[in-house]
C-alpha cells in the first residue's frame, strides 16, 4: 500500500523488478569502490524487489486460478442447460485464467 493507495499486482510486480536493478547497480557500485555496506545494502535491496516481484506474480496465478474454475464451471453449467452463450463465456474465462498463471510463472 502506498499513500493509501493499492497497487495492483501487475504495479507491483514492475516496481520489484525495479527494485532488483536499483539494489544490483548499488551493489555493484559498492563492490567497485570498496564500500561493503553499500554493496550489502544493495544486495538486500535486490534480494527485496525479488521477494515482491515473486509475490505479485503468485497472486496472480492465484486470481488466474479462481478464473479458470469459476469459467469452467460456467462452461459446464451452459453445456449441460444448453445455453451455448454461457458456455463460451465460461470457456473465454477459463483459458483467461489459464493465460494469467502462465504469464505469470
Amino acid at each position: 500500500m502506498l499513500h493509501g493507495v493499492t497497487m495492483s499486482n501487475e504495479t507491483n510486480k514492475g516496481e520489484g523488478v525495479a527494485q532488483q536493478v536499483g539494489g544490483k547497480i548499488k551493489q555493484g557500485v559498492g563492490k567497485l569502490i570498496g564500500n561493503e555496506q553499500m554493496e550489502a545494502e544493495g544486495k538486500a535491496k535486490a534480494l527485496e524487489g525479488k521477494a515482491r516481484e515473486e509475490a505479485a506474480k503468485a497472486a496472480e496465478r492465484t486470481k488466474g486460478k479462481v478464473e479458470e474454475v469459476v469459467g469452467a464451471v460456467k462452461n459446464r453449467v451452459g453445456a449441460v442447460i444448453d445455453n451455448e452463450q454461457m458456455e463460451a463465456e465460461g470457456k473465454v474465462k477459463e483459458l483467461k485464467g489459464q493465460a494469467r498463471q502462465k504469464t505469470n510463472q
